[in-house]
């Protein structure tokens, strides 16, 4: 559940079996509270609503060694990348601003999250505004000459650099966010915001007068796709006649495209936005301009969008980094894959705004309960494609490499995943 303080509700992590304490990151604007936005009219009830799930797990429950991997090789070895003597230097590589507002700003919390719980023990630093390409690799050899022995990468195509990097530098730890190719000192770590996205796509599809939904998609790789189709199942969940326009950007972080497209769909008739892999919340400035509801994505920016808002999968990328960093320091870390979830708190749901009616709230924590119990399940049949194909059985469900690969989009999505 989450705990109420002074009007907000925070999330509750038991750290006991971690042994650590996570700490809160971000102001206002960054928080996970349940209360309506400043400004806007508190729905009746409201003061009442903590969300039913406590995220009790431990994130490394959700971590596979690297040697249970298939095709990865027969050890795990323990890297030691933690100095003979002062702190341990991390470095992380941004491809946008740590002020964008989302994507970016996030992974940022998260750093300053590690350096907060983790003091004088470690030294924290980052590159950002790091385009995708040749500038990666050079990126990272500046750091590690700098004395950084444990490189945090955050954007999908930085993976090559980072593999690349890590085969050259064996006594270097690499961690990568949202990627699929590890090594013996390269980790992956990312999670399942299908289920909040599923979500807040419930509020979204409650919230829609007309049932024509638009999102706003990044580039059509399958944690993209799988958030397209886990946000049109969250609306027609409670609007089975909801549609939903895709329109794909291929950009990870560029505002004026962004705040455009939006434009253009509400300009079309679209009454509800809402988006994936698009680093800023442009698409909410649209949605604000207008007047019309907007799920957004990354972090809780409820506080800068009034009425507007609806709610948004919230990341916590220290739910997994303090961990992980405390393991270098203990001389235990080995590489892997992390999957975290609702039950771990590297993901929330992010505040619920006045748009979101109590039987709509009551609707959603009740699916969240659910997913926070079974991730990945909203992607259980009859599921059918949008062009008329079954995709999956009643009752049966995507393994975890069908969700990791996913290459369709579900009935009612007006669109189609481009040609690579």
């Amino acid at each position: 559940m989450k705990r109420m303080t002074k009007g907000k509700f925070v999330p509750v992590l038991l750290t006991a079996a971690l042994g650590f304490g996570l700490v809160a990151c971000g102001g206002d604007d960054s928080s996970t509270s349940t209360e309506a936005p400043a400004g806007s009219e508190a729905p009746e009830g409201s003061e009442a609503r903590a969300s039913a799930y406590m995220a009790t797990g431990d994130p490394m429950d959700n971590f596979t060694p690297w040697a249970d991997i298939p095709d990865s090789g027969t050890e795990s070895p323990v890297v030691d990348c933690a100095p003979e003597e002062g702190p341990l230097k991390a470095a992380w590589v941004y491809v946008g601003p740590t002020n964008d507002g989302g994507w970016t700003q996030t992974h940022d919390e998260g750093r300053l999250a590690v350096q907060e719980a983790l003091g004088d023990a470690v030294e924290t630093t980052y590159k950002e505004n790091v385009p995708e390409g040749p500038q990666v690799v050079q990126t990272v050899e500046d750091l590690i000459a700098d004395g950084n022995t444990v490189i945090f990468g955050t954007s999908f195509g930085f993976q090559d650099a980072f593999v690349e990097v890590a085969a050259a530098h064996p006594d270097v730890c690499f961690e990568f966010a949202t990627g699929y190719l590890s090594a013996p000192n390269l980790s992956q770590f990312y999670g399942g915001a299908e289920d909040t996205d599923y979500l807040a796509g419930m509020a979204a599809g409650a919230a829609s007068a007309t049932g024509k939904l638009a999102y706003l998609a990044s580039f059509p790789i399958p944690e993209v796709v799988r958030g397209v189709n886990a946000w049109t199942l969250g609306a027609q969940s409670v609007n089975p006649d909801a549609t939903v326009k895709v329109v794909w950007l291929n950009t990870w972080f560029n505002p004026a495209e962004e705040r455009k497209a939006a434009e253009a769909l509400i300009a079309e008739g679209y009454d509800v936005l809402g988006m994936k892999g698009i680093d800023s919340p442009s698409t909410g400035d649209a949605a604000l301009a207008a007047g019309i509801p907007w799920a957004g994505y990354n972090r809780d920016n409820s506080a800068n969008y009034g009425d507007v808002w609806l709610t948004a999968t919230s990341y916590h990328w220290e739910a997994y980094l303090i961990p992980r960093l405390q393991q270098i320091l203990d001389g235990t870390w080995t590489a892997g894959n992390y999957y975290g979830n609702l039950s771990d708190g590297f993901l929330t749901l992010a505040t619920y705004g006045s748009l979101v009616s109590d039987e709509t709230y009551a609707t959603i924590e009740a699916r969240l309960v659910e997913l926070a119990a079974a991730p990945g399940s909203e992607f259980t049949g009859p599921i059918t494609d949008n062009q008329g194909n079954e995709v999956l059985a009643d009752g049966v469900a995507h393994t975890f490499g069908e969700l990791m690969s996913m290459s369709y989009l579900v009935a009612g999505v007006d669109g189609e995943i481009p040609a690579s």
